[in-house]
Order: C-alpha cells, then structure tokens, then sequence
C-alpha cells in the first residue's frame, strides 16, 4: 500500500475547493486566538508594567490586605523590626506608600490620573535600573518624576495641583514608562505622598514594605513586623483589575480553544463521512483500519499546520501595525506557542469522528459500485 501522507496529499490536490475553504475557517481561528492572547498580555501589562520594572523582589503588606496598597497601613516600628529580622538586610527594605490621584495642571489644561509612588531619595528604589535614579532622587525636594507616558500632558518646570488637596508640584523630570491599575505612575518623595494622603497626621505611615533580598527569612519578618510579604509577581493581583481582567481573558480564550476543537471535529467528521466509499474500497484491498488513520490524520495535520500557521502570521503582520496605538503585546515566542495549542487542540478534535473510520465495512464500497 502507498504511504499514508502519499494518499493524504493526492486527495488534498483533488478538492482543493473544500480544503481551502475548511483551511480558512482554521486559519481564523488562528488569528482571532493569536490576537486575543496579544490583547491579553497587554492589557495585563498595562496594569502592572511599572511595577515589574522597579528594582524589588518582594513586598511585605499589612497583615490581611491581600497585595492591595490602599487596605494596608505600616508605621517605622514595623519597618524597624522586618529589617532587624531579616537574615540579609543589605540593602535594607524600604518603605514605599502608593495612591491614586488626579493632577490638574495650574493652566487650566485637561487634568490626567497619576499612581503616585511615595519613595525614599537613597532607597535602592530610587536607583532603578531602568529609569534615572538622580530624577527620582530629586522628587525629594518636594517636585513630581513622572513616567514619560505623561510627557505628552506636561513638562519639565510644570506646576500640577493635585485634586482634592491644597498642595500644588513641579514637575522635576521623567523616567521609565510604565503603569500601575492602568495609571501612569508618578514617583515624590515619601513625605510629600505622606502630606497628600495624611496632612498634618502622616504618623510615619507608609502601604508597603519592598525588598530586594529574595532569600532572606521573611517568615521570621514577618512575625516580628506583623506583616505578610510577598514575591513581586504575586503583588500584581493588588493591581486594581488585574485579577477579573485575567479571569475575564482566560475563560475567553479557553472558550476559543473548545470551539477550535469542536469546529476541526466536525470538519473531520464530515470528511470521514464523504470518504466512506473510499475508506471501504481501501480496507476491501487490504488497508488496516491504523492505515486509514494515518492517512486522515496526516491529511489533517497538514490542513491544521499551513492554516494555522498563516492565521498565527497574520497576526503578528497586524501586531506591528497597531504599535502602541493600544495595549498589545505580541512576542515570536507566544505566537508559536499559540499556534502549538491550537495544532494540538485540532488533533484532538479529530479523535471524536476515529470511531466512524474504524466501524467503516469493507463491503460498504461493493454496494456503493453497485447503485
């Protein structure tokens, strides 16, 4: 008997009608599936992308706050007793307080939302090595750093008064771009972020304590500050949304992939129905019913890999084109890694319709020449 991929392919040249059509439907598949991941990623990384560019490794909250800055409140006694029961306190934790605002510049223009970053001028947070650590060292003379997604809304020397408060900034200088809760994040000085949240009954309160000795005995910390500390990563659900947005996403793309392999099973189970005369005639000439498999499944992987692969393709061709018009992240990486899921998804599907294959009678092609 000939090869499996042999027969696979001729019957491919044959309706190239029908393949065609059932490949286009696959490959869009592919790049809704690819798209949907890249608008994941990115609205994922618009939450969190300037918390993941800060020099830190751990953050230690109030006890019961659940990575959330705005339910945890920490004073320098608890700040004291983390780093004195820390096995490798060098460089020391740091405290950091983070908020929300809304700054409205002293012209007159439209205001915009800051997440604004209660920082230490000496602190290792300051020297990020992403970012200009003599600018956010300078927010200590009581000015505004702020992420350079901001520099279309103001400059350098610019006054900004933030809302619900009698305290008006300069704006002292820009640094990394990045997002925290979707909010550009603007770094002052830990004091002026005290004033902002506190006023005149700041009582050295801070939200979080950041570190950056990642093998450090935390537990031990933890019990003399009263604290609960965390890996960087896992404060990212603190992000305001960023868990019911990651739910949200992976059930859309989980759903994806069930429609994925229910679309391809149908498909297959169509062809195999089309092609029982022909199955029948091969198992009469002598083909096992592991032959016939073969041959529908490589037909099929190949269908699967070249509609795949061009959906997958086109969309990191549309991936370019978007830039940063909004938040998508598209990497080579994810894109294969996609169009593997969805390959191996589509195999799978097929396994529903193998029964039918198998049960084919090879008297079955007698009585097709028959009428």
């Amino acid at each position: 008997m000939p090869s499996p991929s042999y027969l696979g392919i001729r019957d491919l040249r044959a309706a190239k009608g029908r393949f065609v059509l059932v490949g286009l439907v696959i490959g869009l598949i592919s790049f809704m599936a690819t798209m949907l991941g890249g608008l994941a990623a990115g609205l994922v990384d618009d939450g969190i992308s300037g918390l993941r560019a800060l020099p830190l490794e751990n953050l230690a909250f109030q006890d019961g706050a659940g990575a959330v800055f705005s339910r945890s409140i920490l004073t320098e006694d608890q700040l004291a007793a983390y780093n004195s029961a820390l096995s490798d306190p060098d460089p020391a934790a740091t405290p950091v307080g983070v908020s929300f605002f809304n700054a409205q510049p002293t012209t007159g223009e439209s205001g915009f939302d800051i997440s604004m970053w209660g920082v230490e001028g000496d602190s290792f947070i300051a020297d990020a090595s992403e970012g200009d650590s003599e600018e956010i060292a300078r927010a200590l003379d009581g000015g505004l750093v702020l992420s350079e997604e901001l520099s279309e809304f103001a400059e350098v020397g610019d006054e900004l008064t933030i809302v619900g408060t009698s305290v008006t900034l300069p704006v002292v200088g820009f640094t990394f771009a990045g997002t925290y809760g979707h909010v550009p994040i603007a770094f002052t000085s830990l004091d002026t972020w005290r004033e902002l949240i506190y006023g005149d009954s700041a009582d050295d309160r801070f939200s979080a304590i950041a570190s950056q000795n990642g093998d450090a005995d935390f537990d031990a910390a933890d019990a003399a500050a009263e604290t609960e500390t965390i890996t960087k990563k896992e404060a990212y659900a603190g992000s305001p949304g960023f868990a019911a947005e990651s739910a949200t996403m992976s059930l859309i793309r989980g759903f994806l992939l069930v429609i994925s392999a229910l679309v391809v099973g149908a498909f297959f189970t169509v062809w195999t129905i089309q092609r029982t005369r022909q199955i029948g005639l091969l198992k009469a000439l002598g083909a096992s019913s592991g032959y016939v498999i073969r041959d529908s499944l490589v037909q099929l992987a190949i269908i699967l890999v070249v509609s795949v692969s061009a959906g997958a393709g086109l969309a990191y061709l549309a991936a370019l084109a978007i830039g940063d018009e909004a938040p998508f992240r598209l990497t080579p990486g994810s894109v294969l890694g996609t169009a593997l899921i969805l390959i191996l998804v589509g195999m799978a599907g097929s396994l529903i319709s193998l029964r039918r294959i198998t049960s084919v009678d090879p008297a079955i092609s007698l009585q097709s020449g028959a009428t």
